[in-house]
């Protein structure tokens, strides 16, 4: 059975703040309530989401445009990592997620770990793009040089 709710926040794959959406009565009802993401919807908290719409979409305009400075910080960055090879420009290992953080991090660059996807594993040298997912909307490429050490 479903019921309709509208969104507090905004949630991957199903809707934006402010949103109308019908979900599970049980997904609804164990996940959204609890944490705060959803409420029954009804025509009072409609009339209140309306008059919060402008001030969510304000807050929101502003994060897309902090994202969008940092994905242009990234899209300029390059990293150069060292790591051990062999004749054939195989690496012994791999390039990681956390080193490719940590490295961010010490350019002054904070993001998130879990938002930087490497793709198929960084094994060869050479030039490599990785995607930085900075915001739901903004992601920004990184140019990864992996050179012999």
């Amino acid at each position: 059975m479903a019921i309709e709710v509208v969104l507090l926040d905004n949630i991957e794959k199903l809707g934006k703040v402010g949103d109308t959406v019908k979900v599970a009565n049980g997904y609804a009802r164990n996940f959204l309530f609890p944490r705060d993401l959803a409420v029954h919807a009804s025509q009072a908290v409609l009339k209140q989401i309306e008059a919060r719409r402008a001030k969510v979409a304000e807050v929101h305009a502003a994060e897309v445009a902090v994202a969008q400075e940092l994905a242009a910080k990234i899209n300029e960055t390059s990293i150069t990592i060292p790591m051990q090879a062999g004749e054939d420009d195989k690496l012994f290992g791999s390039v990681t997620v956390t080193e490719i953080h940590d490295l961010l991090a010490k350019d002054g660059i904070e993001v998130d770990r879990r938002k930087i996807a490497v793709g198929e594993a960084i094994k060869t040298l050479g030039v490599h793009e990785v995607s930085v997912k900075v915001h739901a909307e903004v992601s920004a490429t990184l140019k990864v040089w992996v050179v012999k050490a």
